[in-house]
């Protein structure tokens, strides 16, 4: 049997890698997962309650769009958040960030850019649909280094004309998982001038955005609007799965043009799985809800502080200004991650897993990923057992 080309290069997904490389070994003590990045809070004491009066809705075949309801929701959100209005034709409901991330990719990208093979930039390390979109999309995925060196965000404007020229999509996580670096508002400004000097359209991952330690990062959307960017360059893409502790909602938003929402619309319509009524009334009442958001900051800046204590005066540690994963300094991260299990019981997430070989380094490969998601008494010790083992 012939499978597609396309896919012939990737690698196992991360996380069936990562039970390759640790399952045959006995845990060396109770484990404790600090993997995938799955939030543990509660969720909203709302969910159950709409969830129960909404039964009866799962009878039905959901609106692909979003219901209006829902969709003001989300514009209300943005508004409170960003200071931007939009209306609801800029807006599409999603089964969560990754469908979008990838579907849009689909619906916007062009086969062809001036007669060459378009390209997509990504970070390096990335979220590994990024790649994923590039290879169904036929086109050429160009990783750029995201490290210490750059604010652990990519420099993309370094990059050669030629390959800018041919760029199609641009990839940017804020705050950026793995790293938790934040694009500020200047970063957001200059990447839009780039993708104005060289047309591409710029995908920008935000489903970290409510979480940080000092100050709220800024959005593209917000960004776009100050300096008068062409809106059909912005596709900003969110997720109830960290704002509310709700990964196994499957719901989310991408907020563009409307001439490019209009063909994210249209290739769902055919293709595409319209979030259940019942849930798309939970994400309703979600987003216009910020008591669990401020509930759920303040749970992760005490995990912060906890992990600030344990790794006082590691060379080469620094707390994430967003997100809620540790980027941890190690000599070799698979190494790393299999003695930590095999000593500890602890489970991380090798950084080299989240990047690729290109222009002549892994930039994950001396790191590993620590997930601050569990309750905070077994996330500390979790990080103190990791400190001990890998650092004294």
């Amino acid at each position: 049997m012939t499978f597609p080309e396309r896919f012939s290069n990737l690698p196992d997904y991360a996380f069936p890698r990562l039970r390759k490389l640790l399952d045959p070994h006995t845990p060396g003590a109770d484990p404790i997962a600090m993997t995938i990045g799955e939030p543990r809070h509660p969720m909203p004491d709302f969910v159950a309650p709409i969830l129960a009066a909404s039964i009866g809705d799962f009878a039905v075949y959901p609106p692909n769009d979003g219901t209006p309801d829902l969709l003001d929701a989300i514009s209300g959100w943005i508004a409170r958040r960003y200071g931007v209005h939009l209306l609801q034709d800029r807006l599409m409901v999603l089964n969560g960030t990754r469908e979008g991330l990838f579907n849009a990719a689909v619906a916007v990208a062009p086969e062809v850019k001036g007669g060459k093979k378009p390209a997509f930039l990504i970070p390096n390390p990335f979220y590994q649909v990024y790649t994923v979109a590039a290879a169904t999309c036929g086109a050429e995925p160009i990783y750029v280094p995201a490290t210490a060196a750059s604010g652990h965000l990519p420099d993309y404007a370094s990059l050669p004309t030629e390959i800018l020229d041919r760029t199609t999509v641009a990839y940017l996580c804020s705050p950026a998982n793995p790293q938790g670096a934040v694009a500020s508002k200047a970063y957001w400004a200059d990447l839009l001038a780039l993708a104005e000097k060289h047309d591409f359209v710029i995908f920008a991952d935000e489903c970290y955005s409510e979480i940080w330690r000092s100050a709220a990062p800024a959005g593209i959307l917000q960004v776009a609007q100050d300096v008068g960017a062409n809106p059909e360059r912005v596709f900003a893409f969110h997720s109830l799965s960290k704002r509310s502790n709700l990964p196994g909602l499957r719901s989310g938003f991408v907020a563009g043009g409307a001439q490019g929402i209009a063909q994210i619309r249209k290739l769902r319509a055919f293709a595409g799985a319209p979030v259940p009524l019942p849930l798309q009334k939970v994400s309703q009442a979600a987003w216009r809800d910020e008591a669990h958001v401020l509930a759920n900051q303040a749970l992760y800046r005490a995990k912060f502080d906890a992990a600030d204590k344990i790794f006082a005066g590691l060379q080469g540690f620094n707390l994430p200004e967003g997100g809620f994963f540790l980027w941890l300094p190690v000599e070799d991260g698979e190494a790393a991650a299999l003695k930590l299990w095999r000593e500890t019981g602890v489970r991380v997430l090798p950084g080299a897993y989240l990047s690729r070989d290109a222009m002549g380094v892994n930039p994950g490969t001396t790191y590993i990923r620590v997930a601050l998601v569990a309750p905070k008494d077994e996330m500390q010790r979790g990080l103190i057992r990791l400190r001990d083992c890998l650092y004294r």
